[in-house]
């Protein structure tokens, strides 16, 4: 077995290696804070499928599942394995450590490796529903987040991009040097063109999820009752310029629409429904890549402090309101609305105020920097408290295995 010790080596957000001890601590500590009981409910449990299952809050839903409702079921990720020169993906490490939680918790769950876009995925999903889970499925948590994604129907691939719609955007922004020294800069990013905005909406609209629902309605695989939800972000008027009024803001109203649709279709054929989960900020791979976010997070946190609620506080709440353990609460769009907390009027100006006055001078009085910055190493298992990371540490973890 490959052991090596491992440091951090990063590009700006982006961290080259990941440390499979930290990742194994974070997923556990995820597991811990997680309202409710370790004690499984009675029974089989419903069975869930999950898309996007390894990181952010995919991986806060796979936990808040299996603690809330007692899933079983299906997780679908897409994750690189360790090889000889570099660690497996963060996400590949979280996923094994995630397995020997519900291992131990004694419930059934398959997790896949593949490309949730392409047909063949869906297939061997459909497959393991009706062979393995009694062919019945009864929730869908969709929580996707890619640069491109290929259409299987016709093989055209599409790229999203993070561009302001009509006019150049200009923000403020946070980043680090490589001594780790923060600097609050202005950067401006071009408008959308040409195609860039149907290009997004065919990567992170609501089209992939409504094929994966056709494919298990075309299977007859849907319980009565079955939800679905599709994890989305709204956020501040800060961000709204490159996020919500972007080509992004696009894709998700687009996969809002699509709910709507599918909840009407459901609601006729199975007596289910489907819904958009608004969920609150939080610092994940994803949203450190988009303009103004990192600043925005660091200044929100410093407001808020311990009352940031986090991606599996969150999820909890999710679960409960799918389940029925909790009424919905839905904004007039029908969306479930897990953001209240970030967005209510004191909040919003609290952070609107630092923001104005956030310069490189000020941005450590003004904003959480040691709080952020640990977080984005987590994502990648280092700055985990507990971890000895001058310890050489086991790398090549396998996948876990489903065929048992």
């Amino acid at each position: 077995m490959s052991e090596r010790v491992l440091i951090p080596r990063n590009r700006g957000f982006l961290f080259l290696d990941s440390h499979p001890a930290g990742c194994e601590r974070l997923v556990t500590d995820m597991w811990q804070a997680c309202p409710g009981s370790a004690d499984m409910p009675e029974g089989d449990g419903p069975v869930a499928l999950i898309i996007g299952s390894s990181a952010g809050y995919g991986l806060a839903a796979t936990l808040a599942g299996l603690k809330r409702a007692g899933i079983r079921g299906i997780m679908v990720s897409f994750e690189k394995a360790p090889t000889e020169r570099r660690t497996g993906t963060a996400g590949w490490y979280r996923t094994a450590a995630t397995a020997d939680i519900a291992r131990a918790a004694g419930r059934d769950l398959v997790f896949l490796n593949g490309d949730a876009f392409s047909d063949t995925m869906k297939n061997q999903v459909a497959d393991l529903i009706e062979q393995r889970f009694g062919g019945r499925l009864d929730y869908l948590i969709y929580s996707v987040a890619a640069p491109r994604r290929t259409d299987p129907a016709t093989g055209t691939t599409y790229a999203s991009v993070l561009k302001p719609i009509g006019r150049a955007n200009r923000t403020k922004t946070l980043v680090f040097d490589g001594e780790g020294v923060p600097e609050v800069r202005e950067v401006e990013t071009g408008p959308a063109e040409g195609d860039d905005v149907e290009q997004t909406v065919a990567v992170m609209g609501g089209t992939d999820w409504e094929r994966w629902i056709d494919q298990l309605v075309g299977r007859g695989l849907l319980a009565d009752g079955f939800a679905t939800a599709a994890l989305s972000y709204i956020g501040s008027p800060l961000t709204a310029a490159i996020y919500r009024q972007g080509t992004i803001g696009t894709a998700k109203a687009h996969l809002e629409a699509t709910a709507r649709s599918l909840n009407e279709r459901l609601g006729r054929t199975v007596g289910g429904r489907a819904v958009t989960s608004v969920n609150g900020a939080a610092v994940t791979q994803s949203s450190t890549a988009i303009p103004g976010i990192a600043l925005y997070t660091g200044l929100l946190r410093g407001v808020l402090g311990e009352d940031l609620v986090p991606p599996v506080h969150q999820l909890a709440a999710l679960w409960d309101q799918l389940t029925g353990a909790a009424p919905s609460d839905l904004d007039d769009e029908g969306r479930i609305r897990l953001d209240t907390w970030e967005l209510t009027d004191d909040v919003q100006a609290a952070v609107a105020e630092r923001w104005e006055a956030a310069t490189t001078d000020s941005i450590a009085d003004l904003a959480d920097l040691a709080w952020f910055r640990s977080e984005v190493q987590r994502l990648y298992g280092f700055s985990v408290p507990g971890i000895d990371y001058a310890a050489a540490v086991a790398t090549d973890i396998p996948w876990p295995d489903h065929t048992a």
